[in-house]
């Protein structure tokens, strides 16, 4: 219970971070990225739900982002592998710019965990995910991103929550 407080706490003041920022950010005439990308990269689950089985798991990610046109809004796709499974996500989010090819966004979506009960880097079950990230265009066709996520009762026989950091290098297509 303490974790989930620390996050939405988290995540209320970087909501207001981000607001004040994309503000300033949007009235400079600052454009961001529209990229669409797929990308792999490290993950670190960050903790553990106090039950065998379920400790954090340092592995790898998979991620894409496909830009709806005219619209600040994106379809993401995640996949977190390491321990014994792996969480498979489909997000939405809310892009906004921060910078010149620079984006920060936040959504939520879902995290199923192909084996239930085994280890992945975002918990052992599947649950409701939110994410918070940045991604940036640092050279031609080549994406930086990096973001956390957090699963909500992400694990099996107890109340707690998962967080998961990603980042990575992405093409751009």
């Amino acid at each position: 219970m303490k974790l989930t407080k620390l996050a939405a706490s988290a995540l209320a003041v970087a909501s207001i971070v981000f607001s004040a920022g994309i503000a300033s950010a949007q009235t400079a005439g600052t454009n961001g990225t529209n990229a669409n990308y797929i990308g792999a990269g490290v993950a670190a689950g960050a903790t553990s739900g106090g039950q065998g089985n379920d400790g954090a798991q340092f592995g790898g990610n998979i991620q894409g982002r496909y830009a709806m046109p005219n619209a600040p809004v994106s379809l993401r796709g995640s996949v977190l592998y390491g321990g014994d499974a792996a969480a498979i996500m489909p997000i939405v989010t809310y892009d906004a710019p921060i910078a010149r090819n620079t984006n920060v966004y936040f959504g939520g979506g879902y995290s199923f965990v192909t084996d239930e009960g085994q280890r992945s880097p975002l918990g052992n079950q599947n649950s409701p995910v939110v994410t918070l990230g940045i991604e940036s265009e640092v050279s031609n066709n080549v994406i930086a991103y990096g973001d956390t996520k957090w699963g909500i009762d992400a694990y099996r026989n107890s109340d707690a929550d998962a967080v998961s950091f990603q980042a990575g290098l992405g093409y751009r297509f």
